[in-house]
């Protein structure tokens, strides 16, 4: 495995969202509150270098620029290089079955994935989803059709969901997550 990453920072939601990738796919998308993260990859890659030019390539910057516009983009020709077990790569891909503009519970989710059994597990796998936005974990929620868990907050969650037009969602949750 190429030990090289690359970065590279774009605006969305009035804040900086950091690509980091290898020659081979993006691999993470870090967000605020998590970018200090960012402080802890130089011990896991030899090198992080800042280059516009293998996003721009991978069409990932222009992709989310527009999502954070508000128009709908796929992410489906997007190369990606993400680490995780064979199971969390399973759920993460299912994500990106999540139609634009709809929410589904995790229970639904667990179902369509083939995973109707391990519903907590599941959701583990998409709390540690590595390109959130990009593999649309926002758009998974409460049983009882609440907004729940987002690493980012609520808040986030709700006004990413709103990106995408969707507004009626009511928060749950444990208290570190509400707004």
């Amino acid at each position: 495995m190429n030990s090289k990453r690359y970065r590279h920072t774009v605006i969305g939601l009035n804040q900086p969202w950091t690509l980091i990738a290898s020659e081979q796919g993006i691999s993470q998308l870090f967000y605020p509150p998590h970018v200090s993260t960012l402080a802890g990859l130089n011990q896991d890659f030899t090198e992080i270098t800042q280059d516009r030019g293998l996003f721009d390539e991978f069409g990932i910057i222009e992709l989310l620029e527009k999502y954070f516009a508000g128009i709908p983009v796929s992410f489906d020709k997007v190369p990606m290089d993400v680490g995780g077990t064979p199971f969390q790569q399973s759920v993460w891909r299912g994500l990106s079955q999540i139609p634009h503009g709809e929410t589904w519970t995790y229970k639904d989710f667990a179902n369509t994935i083939g995973k109707p059994s391990a519903i907590r597990a599941v959701s583990t796998a998409i709390g540690r989803n590595p390109l959130p936005i990009v593999l649309p974990c926002h758009r998974v929620v409460g049983s009882n059709g609440t907004l729940t868990g987002f690493r980012g907050g609520l808040q986030m969650k709700k006004d990413i969901l709103a990106l995408e037009g969707i507004s009626n969602l009511k928060v749950a949750g444990h208290e570190r997550f509400q707004f």
